[in-house]
């Protein structure tokens, strides 16, 4: 008999799952038709069929690149070099979330890969992970002109792709990286020197908002503060790795 945390986090996941549908505009889910007479729901060869019908995560977020390169939603899409949809494990237990790509990122198509991503690196690796082991990605897929903040609008038709990505990915922890992700997952009624290090939640995942590394690059001094942060998103993983 399942335990009661196993069942609290299937339905965690279910949930995840199903708001994922939700965005993209998904109410009804198909109903198998009856195991013809004979067959068993449980034949191997049945669920074998059944399975390759599944995307892998990797293939999941493959589709989604693909969506994002096609996306016109606003107008941003006219002055990209590149998109960047994100990078890291297809099933990382722990995403960060920024504000949107920079220079180096829309030259390049990847997140954080200019000085703040090198300060993001070494951040990843003070928790013992690597880059390898985490998901790292934007609420904008494409770099807003003159790295300007991102406008509600542009936030609003990106989100989905974010929604999209925690569907896939389902991480246990979300650490949203400044002001704009923290304002765009928990209400444009925060700030981020207030919520800090708290540790809230989104759509049933934990996240914990911290500092921008751009913004630790200017201000040397909050290092100390986004550390805290940090070790606190390294105990809710052991917390929700362990049996």
């Amino acid at each position: 008999m399942a335990t009661r945390d196993e069942f609290n986090a299937t339905a965690r996941l279910l949930k995840q799952r199903l708001e994922g549908l939700a965005v993209w505009g998904v109410r009804e889910l198909p109903v198998p038709r009856p195991a013809a007479s004979g067959s068993s729901p449980r034949d191997p060869e049945l669920w074998r069929g059944m399975n390759r019908q599944v995307d892998s995560p990797a293939q999941a977020l493959a589709r989604l690149e693909q969506e994002v390169i096609a996306c016109r939603r606003c107008p941003l899409y006219r002055t990209r070099t590149h998109h960047v949809l994100g990078e890291g494990h297809p099933r990382a237990k722990l995403m960060f979330v920024g504000e949107a790509p920079g220079r180096e990122e829309d030259l390049q198509g990847r997140p954080f890969v200019g000085a703040a991503g090198r300060l993001l690196t070494k951040m990843i690796e003070a928790i013992g992970l690597t880059r390898q082991d985490v998901y790292i990605c934007n609420i904008l897929k494409d770099r807003p002109p003159n790295n300007r903040p991102p406008e509600p609008s542009e936030v609003e038709a990106c989100l989905p792709f974010l929604e999209r990505q925690l569907a896939i990915i389902q991480p246990a922890v979300i650490c949203a990286l400044g002001a704009t992700p923290a304002k765009a997952l928990l209400g444009a009624h925060v700030a981020i020197t207030k919520v800090r290090g708290q540790v809230r939640e989104y759509r049933g995942i934990l996240l914990v908002p911290t500092f921008h590394p751009a913004y630790l690059l200017r201000n040397p001094p909050a290092k100390r503060f986004a550390w805290r942060d940090l070790k606190t998103v390294k105990a809710l993983l052991s917390e929700t790795s362990s049996p």
